[in-house]
């Protein structure tokens, strides 16, 4: 099978060729990202969503991450990204429904790879139920918890050191089990602490309005 190819770009987000996603990261290559945060606004409460990485996933696993997120091949536009959230999460989106929120870069510096992203970050609000409107990939996400926005912007700013998340678990047969715990910086995936930073900011703003 052929590997994926993902467009190479120069910081400002210039196209300079394509490569793999193993060259991608093991040469530090810039490269376009889909990012979907989801949001439930109900009785006047933001509720932010994260995704439990699986204990399976070569990076990161049993993190808390972006709701839903992927890389862009080389042949799909940003609009494709949305195949993202069917995938992982579940839930057919169209793109129009998707709320823009800007272009964040993101680096992640490991031993094994780099990771230079220009992510096309993008909001989702919805009043849907997390128990049922959520049917997981479970090979890549292992549940989903939602916190208080106010309090989620906080933790970002460096204003909290932990938060409580609540939400469900799935096993390998999809039966769902709710947990509720506290969670700090160390159970986020290491985005840059600026990523945190702005996209906090860009959702506060949208939510703002």
């Amino acid at each position: 099978m052929e590997a994926e190819k993902i467009t190479v770009c120069d910081e400002d987000g210039v196209s300079l060729g394509v490569a793999t996603r193993q060259e991608i990261h093991e040469k530090g290559h810039w490269h376009e990202t889909f990012h979907c945060w989801f949001v439930s606004r109900k009785q006047g409460k933001d509720t932010i969503h994260l995704q439990l990485r699986s204990r399976d996933k070569k990076d990161f696993p049993n993190m808390f991450d972006i709701t839903a997120a992927g890389h862009i091949l080389s042949d799909e536009t940003m609009e494709d990204g949305v195949r993202e959230i069917e995938e992982e999460l579940g839930i057919a989106v169209s793109f129009e429904a998707l709320i823009p929120l800007g272009v964040i870069k993101d680096q992640i510096f490991r031993d094994d790879f780099i990771d230079n992203e220009r992510c096309h970050v993008f909001l989702y609000l919805t009043e849907g139920n997390i128990d049922a409107m959520y049917r997981l990939q479970r090979e890549e996400v292992a549940g989903i918890v939602t916190a208080d926005f106010q309090e989620f912007y906080k933790l970002c700013s460096g204003l909290k050191k932990s938060i409580t998340v609540e939400g469900f678990v799935a096993d390998e047969k999809g039966r769902k089990a709710a947990i509720r715990k506290s969670i700090g910086n160390k159970d986020l995936v290491p985005h840059n602490l600026s990523y945190w930073k702005q996209i906090t900011q860009f959702i506060q703003k949208e939510l703002a309005q």
